[in-house]
């Protein structure tokens, strides 16, 4: 009778450690991975203009003014706009001695020109 209830509390005692074993459930995550961008580095150029007369043209290329300023030369990228003062687009080449406002970005030497105005 003593090796039995022995046995029984041996029994009960494994059965008590075993069951939260059993009953146990295993834990799902569910990760969500996020990736945050940044926006890209803007960088905003101021733009200038000066009113002059054109003193060389080289279509694509390059142009010079004389202005209150002195002569000042300026590139022309290819996205440069030659209009007149209604916003219409000038198809001629400009020539020397014509009056025009010229609206830029850069100083000194990396003057690019964004829109000239012919005026009248």
């Amino acid at each position: 009778m003593k090796g039995n209830l022995m046995k029984r509390i041996i029994i009960a005692f494994v059965c008590v450690m075993i069951a939260p074993l059993a009953f146990a459930q295993t834990k799902k995550t569910k990760v969500q991975q996020t990736t945050a961008t940044q926006p890209a580095a803007t960088t905003e150029t101021a733009t200038s203009s000066t009113a002059g007369m054109v003193r060389k043209y080289e279509p694509g290329r390059t142009m010079m003014i004389d202005s209150t300023q002195g002569s000042l030369s300026f590139a022309l990228g290819a996205n440069a706009r030659i209009v007149d003062n209604a916003g219409n687009a000038v198809t001629s080449p400009l020539k020397p001695g014509e009056r025009v406002r010229v609206y830029y970005t850069g100083t000194n030497q990396s003057r690019m020109v964004e829109r000239v105005v012919v005026e009248d």
